[in-house]
């Protein structure tokens, strides 16, 4: 059975993939901790089943991981999130259809679904992403009992401002994982799967001022 690697930074993430890998009786199992580490991977197992949290994951770009998939083409992807951006999603699909893609949130039995088609070389996508490629991302949230912390605040102002998860860390001083986990408590309260619909939230709340930035 082909090799795995678990490209999610997660701990618990990778406990359950593993756990859920040697029910089907797949006995090889690796981890990469960032992408040197999975290109290293690759390169010893070229047609290994890669599970990536593109989220959590150091890759600097969509594009960066659209290149890095074109040059293993015997691989398979899964790509594995609790929160898709559409046009991300959109671009990946459009680029290489041999991705497969699936929520954290999905059942265990569509999540083993998805590993054991890639397994066959058959890609998946679950029903909940084929609903965000359907009717695209929701609004952002319109509830005035939203409550983002001081710190969430100044990253979403930041991201506004056109900033990287790398920079704002870089510049804070912190951890890219911390001012991720940032970001993704701050589309979790709004209920937004983009920038764009974040960016939106901050400009009508007065989080992020338009004027005072480009003017």
């Amino acid at each position: 059975m082909r090799p795995f690697i678990i490209a999610d930074n997660q701990f618990i993430t990778g406990i359950g993939i593993s756990a859920l890998l040697d029910k089907v009786g797949v006995e090889s199992v690796s981890n990469a901790q960032n992408v040197q580490e999975l290109d290293e991977q690759l390169s010893v197992n070229p047609d290994a089943v890669v599970v990536l949290d593109y989220s959590l994951f150091d890759f600097t770009s969509v594009k960066q991981m659209i290149e890095m998939k074109s040059n293993r083409r015997v691989s398979r992807w899964i790509l594995f999130s609790d929160g898709f951006d559409e046009t991300n999603l959109r671009n990946a699909l459009n680029n290489d259809p041999s991705i497969s893609v699936i929520n954290k949130y999905d059942s265990e039995k569509t999540i083993t679904e998805a590993l054991l088609n890639a397994v066959k070389n058959v890609s998946y996508l679950s029903e909940s992403v084929k609903q965000v490629l359907e009717n695209g991302n929701p609004p952002y949230s319109e509830d005035t009992s939203v409550v983002l912390t001081a710190s969430e605040k100044v990253v979403l102002r930041e991201i506004a401002m056109g900033k990287t998860t790398k920079e704002i860390a870089l510049e804070r001083n912190v951890s890219f994982h911390t001012i991720n986990s940032h970001r993704k408590n701050i589309f979790r309260k709004l209920q937004v799967n983009n920038l764009h619909d974040a960016i939106k939230y901050a400009i009508r709340t007065g989080i992020f001022d338009v004027t005072e930035y480009y003017i």
